[in-house]
């Protein structure tokens, strides 16, 4: 891979992040004195002509937006090697992925940011423009000159005219803020896709939750109890399967949140949510977050003996828990990004007495995370999670009749002594792929960690 130090005039100075086809760099701008975001194609695209294409279309789509809703293009060129660029403004302020955390915002604060990301939106729409992939990642946040913070969308890599959205042939978007329509080929779509994902985005950042494909979305308040129903009901218009039930415009669903955030039910203060455990919101809430799909109230018929058998959306993952743990699932997959491995859409599940209590470790909780990583060194990631309120019991390896690996165990989390496991798994006698992570959260009594473990299971 070629190192790079400068291109042309900008000198970069660290990698922001990465996409399906190219790399962005914070690079400052010797001439104008300034930090810019640097997009560069990858190299191993760099000779797919369509994808060269593709590329150089998502700089022409932001530059014709021309809104300051947009992250704006100042600059395009071509590397030694043929590689085109192009240079952004730098969003110092993050993404909304980065916002969210992994806990649910105030109901205000939502409704604001949501309404924002909607007139975004409704600003590439008027200038012809469809955006196919609005998600929190792709919504910036940059600090203005006095101070206040602009929204800015971002990522038109999936971007299309609306002339040419109207005939499109292939699904396109991002698991959970996808339109039914952008994953039907042939169906076309219009600007309504885009407020279906603005819609999905409200939900994510209302509850904490990536809400599940369309059809099965639960309402919100199944995730957050004590939702305003008009909240509810705004988001899930937005939402609804058929297009023609939707708002009909970006700037109507955003008309309608800015008016439900000014409402006294939303302004009042929040209990706010009580921070602990260092790592534990930054993996155990982002993975619990990541899991796409709402609560759901578990049967059970056994005996507390036997345990609860539960499995995924996608019915590969499988295990069985005690059955005090088994009252709520979800079951819908995970983006293993929330561990820092290469991200993506994986088969997943969570189950527990209370998923609303998963990202407290001062509140009791017993239960699962279990889910699958094809890519990365899922074992070195569990090694540098780090939960700081607990108490370190030490690791050791495990091996059962079908999983081996790394076992980690945090006790003393609350003053009840909870505790929390964090383990890496790879077959037994196989290639190392699968790999799985678990993560258990116990509120005293056995522990089950053993038990569990040699439950689960992966198939096809």
């Amino acid at each position: 891979m070629q190192s790079l130090e400068r291109i042309d005039r900008y000198r970069l100075e660290r990698r922001l992040g990465s996409g399906a086809f190219g790399v962005v760099w914070l690079a400052h701008d010797d001439v104008l004195e300034a930090p810019v975001a640097v997009k560069v194609l990858a190299e191993n695209w760099a000779h797919r002509l369509d994808i060269r294409e593709r590329f150089l279309s998502e700089a022409r789509l932001l530059r014709r937006a021309g809104s300051s809703r947009v992250v704006q293009v100042y600059d395009i060129g071509e590397l030694p090697d043929g590689r085109p660029y192009f240079v952004m403004e730098y969003a110092d302020g993050g993404t909304l992925a980065d916002r969210i955390d992994g806990s649910p915002l105030p109901v205000a604060e939502a409704l604001r940011l949501t309404a924002l990301a909607a007139r975004s939106a409704e600003a590439l729409h008027d200038a012809g423009i469809v955006h196919r992939d609005i998600k929190p990642s792709n919504v910036l946040l940059r600090t203005a000159p006095d101070g206040s913070t602009r929204l800015l969308l971002a990522d038109l890599g999936l971007a299309k005219s609306l002339a040419q959205a109207s005939g499109l042939t292939m699904a396109a978007g991002s698991a959970g803020y996808a339109a039914p329509e952008q994953t039907e080929p042939g169906s076309g779509i219009d600007a309504r896709a885009d407020v279906y994902s603005l819609g999905a985005l409200g939900y994510h950042l209302l509850t904490g939750t990536v809400p599940a494909r369309p059809g099965r979305v639960q309402p919100p308040d199944r995730l957050r109890p004590g939702l305003p129903a008009e909240v509810q009901r705004a988001v899930l218009r937005a939402m609804e399967p058929e297009r023609e039930r939707r708002w009909p415009t970006a700037e109507a669903f955003a008309d309608a949140l800015d008016r439900l955030a000014g409402t006294s039910f939303a302004a009042a203060p929040e209990r706010p949510v009580r921070r602990r455990g260092g790592m534990v919101l930054a993996v155990a809430a982002l993975v619990v977050a990541g899991v796409a799909a709402a609560s759901t109230t578990l049967l059970l018929r056994q005996q507390p003996s036997a345990g609860v058998r539960v499995q995924d959306s996608t019915g590969r993952v499988h295990a069985v828990v005690p059955a005090s743990w088994g009252r709520q699932l979800r079951d819908a997959g995970w983006n293993p990004d929330s561990l820092g491995l290469p991200t993506g859409h994986e088969p997943a599940l969570a189950v527990a007495d209370d998923l609303s209590r998963w990202t407290d470790l001062g509140a009791d909780a017993n239960g699962a995370f279990i889910g699958l990583s094809e890519h990365g060194d899922l074992t070195a990631k569990v090694r540098g999670i780090n939960h700081t309120d607990c108490h370190y019991e030490g690791g050791h390896d495990y091996r059962g009749t079908n999983w081996r690996g790394v076992i980690r165990t945090w006790t003393d989390c609350d003053a009840d002594g909870d505790s929390v496991t964090e383990a890496a798994l790879e077959p037994v006698g196989g290639t190392g792929r699968p790999q799985v992570y678990v993560q258990l959260r116990q509120d005293g009594g056995s522990d089950e960690t053993d038990r569990v473990l040699d439950s689960v299971r992966v198939t096809g």
